[in-house]
């Protein structure tokens, strides 16, 4: 079972999709149609790209786990990557523990991340790297891209048999200020909410 804060989050997140538009809802159900897609053939890989691999894609990346097990979707596995390598911010990852997840933090200069969602699973690894890194898969993925300047960059993701705009503004405008926790838990939440959208619409299939 998932973590008792982490488990009320997403059933407040579930309440929240009156929030998300028409145009995401249909972005977010062609994500739904691939992964449901995908399932028939086997695995279904999906690779979260933004421009630092920093903070967006490694949200998206550790929600779409979160809610492939939430539903009972099988068959799913999210990756994470970058049109260049940084590290994982600590306040995206301050933001995740917030939320409901534990996180093994070992040190470093790009840490390996281990975040954890439950008890009983092993921990989603997290750590900064290009979407083409060879722990990334290389062919039939979906290349979901979560910011714009990415979208913009990559015009072509070699690999691809889906790529996707799913751009959100970027938490780290925020630094340093005052508002800084309560934008990167916003940008958090709603990242959360719109990837439980998709893949519940997937929830009955199992």
């Amino acid at each position: 079972m998932m973590y008792p804060k982490l488990a009320a989050s997403i059933q407040a997140m579930l309440t929240e999709t009156d929030r998300i538009d028409a145009e995401r809802r249909a972005r977010l159900s062609r994500l739904a149609d691939y992964v449901r897609d995908r399932r028939g053939e086997g695995t279904v890989r999906l690779n979260f790209i933004c421009t630092h691999n920093s903070r967006r894609s490694h949200l998206a990346m550790v929600w779409a786990a979160v809610a492939a097990e939430w539903f009972g979707i099988s068959g799913v596995e999210t990756y994470s990557g970058g049109t260049e390598a940084t590290a994982f911010n600590p306040r995206a990852v301050a933001a995740l523990e917030r939320i409901g997840f534990r996180v093994d933090d070992p040190g470093g200069d790009n840490p390996h991340y281990g975040v954890h969602y439950a008890e009983d699973r092993p921990a989603l690894l997290c750590y900064s790297k290009t979407y083409d890194d060879p722990a990334n898969p290389t062919g039939d993925f979906a290349a979901v891209m979560t910011c714009s300047e990415a979208d913009a960059n990559c015009p072509f993701i070699p690999g691809a048999s889906l790529r996707l705009p799913l751009t959100y503004e970027d938490p780290k405008a925020a630094d340093g200020s005052p508002a800084e926790a309560e934008t990167y838990d916003a940008r958090t939440r709603q990242i959360g909410r719109e990837i439980l959208y998709a893949f519940s619409l997937l929830g009955e299939e199992g």
